[in-house]
């Protein structure tokens, strides 16, 4: 079928498509393996991002317009866990509805027929947990980043980031953001801890 969309940016490395050898064992005996969590995996640069939160929270729209931007689906609605045997956690999509995307008020399509089969991963590692809710006013939501929970997903330990959602916000800017951000910690260069240090150093001089 003839590619209705040119990404503007380069998708996510092939070593993370189908046939990775990382994730042959508990994922790849049917749907039944791993554990089965509600939720839109993506691969944004690299990193593998869970979104959760409250059906019609908004999962799906941004992870359309990830892919719109250049990014990678791996599964939307359920996705399928387990750890990898090289540490970490994998995600998969069932098979059933691999490649499948619901947007409510138009319903489910497939992106790989619509964005190309780049737009597409069988699997990924998930980096990054994204829990998103809608903003609560008066709320105390996380402002520096200094220090980044972690919470237990198919009993490993994954950073946990709570998005608030306001009606101007765009969700994929943030969740592009939050995988920049994590690429960057990776590399032990943490822009809250530098100005954290900063500012300590200011107080004490």
């Amino acid at each position: 079928m003839k590619r209705l969309y040119k990404p503007s940016k380069p998708r996510t490395p092939v070593s993370s498509r189908a046939g990775d050898p990382v994730i042959r064992g508990p994922l790849a005996v049917g749907d039944s393996s791993g554990t089965r969590c509600h939720g839109t995996l993506v691969a944004v640069l690299g990193v593998g991002i869970l979104l959760r939160g409250i059906s019609g929270i908004g999962k799906s729209e941004c992870a359309l317009e990830l892919i719109r931007r250049g990014f990678s689906l791996v599964s939307d609605d359920v996705v399928l866990l387990a750890p990898a045997a090289a540490g970490g956690l994998m995600g998969r999509s069932p098979d059933a509805i691999r490649h499948h995307l619901e947007i409510r008020g138009v319903g489910i399509v497939d992106i790989s027929e619509l964005y190309g089969a780049e737009a597409v991963l069988d699997h990924h590692r998930v980096d990054l947990i994204c829990d998103l809710e809608s903003w609560v006013p008066g709320k105390v939501y996380d402002r520096t980043g200094v220090e980044r929970e972690r919470v237990a997903l198919a009993e490993v330990e994954i950073p946990r980031l709570l998005l608030p959602l306001r009606a101007l916000d765009s969700l994929a800017t943030v969740v592009e953001l939050a995988a920049r951000d994590h690429l960057q910690r990776g590399l032990g260069q943490s822009a809250a801890e530098r100005l954290d240090a900063r500012i300590g150093g200011m107080r004490s001089s």
